[in-house]
């Protein structure tokens, strides 16, 4: 814990973090946006937190570049551009390398077949014929899909490693929100490109995972940096919460 979390109450540090926690999901769900201008006061209805654990939670954001002050404008949401693609999914390359070396040989042959499970009980549900009405397939794909990227680095068992990651997955996520709708033509591929990772991750061969995996880093670059701003997708119905992967 810093010097200045120490001197709070344990009330109050539980409350900024829970702030903190609030801001996460909602950039998990859409409600905030990149390049979103906020002030405190709508922050704290939008969280629903008293205003003061709100303003304990900003020094955090702005050390993590989540958000920066604007003079007159109030706080703003991290505005994306290419440079901020580039090295977000930089660092998330990075980072997941050095997890799949260690993850293809710790990993039990139990765990990797549950993980295998899950995507394919994704995959099932996308070839219902009611897929497009399943209002929870979006929410749980993608907690499949994240879920296997933070276990992997989560194995590695660094605290350090672990908390640079998830600051830097909210990145990833506010790019991809800003500049790609998720739809079943995107789940499918990206379930697919996990199922060959895993049976690469099964059979224990270091190279081939690696290899699989910076192809889905890449093909998830890629489709963020050659989609237009503002898609407009009719395969999920009107007001679908956007959902990314």
């Amino acid at each position: 814990m810093n010097q200045a979390a120490a001197t709070l109450p344990d009330d109050a540090t539980s409350q900024r973090v829970r702030a903190y926690q609030g801001f996460t999901q909602q950039i998990f769900t859409g409600g905030i946006r990149a390049g979103q201008f906020v002030s405190q006061r709508e922050l704290m209805l939008l969280l629903d937190m008293p205003l003061g654990a709100v303003r304990e939670m900003i020094p955090r954001l702005e050390a993590a570049g989540l958000v920066k002050t604007v003079p007159q404008r109030g706080l703003q949401v991290a505005h994306v551009d290419l440079k901020l693609i580039r090295n977000a999914f930089q660092v998330r390359s990075m980072i997941e390398r050095e997890a799949v070396r260690g993850f293809v040989h710790s990993a039990s042959d139990a765990e990797l077949a549950a993980i295998e499970a899950s995507h394919h009980a994704i995959l099932q549900r996308t070839e219902a014929p009611d897929a497009l009405h399943d209002a929870a397939l979006l929410d749980d794909a993608q907690a499949v899909d994240w879920g296997l990227h933070d276990r992997m680095v989560d194995a590695l068992g660094n605290d350090i490693i672990s908390e640079q990651y998830r600051v830097n997955s909210l990145r990833v996520r506010l790019i991809k929100l800003e500049q790609s709708v998720i739809t079943p033509s995107r789940l499918i591929p990206a379930m697919l490109e996990h199922v060959r990772f895993i049976e690469a991750l099964r059979q224990r061969n270091a190279a081939l995972a690696m290899e699989l995996l910076e192809d889905h880093i890449t093909s998830a670059r890629n489709r963020v940096m050659n989609a237009p701003l503002e898609q407009v997708r009719s395969e999920w119905p009107p007001n679908t919460p956007r959902r990314v992967l």
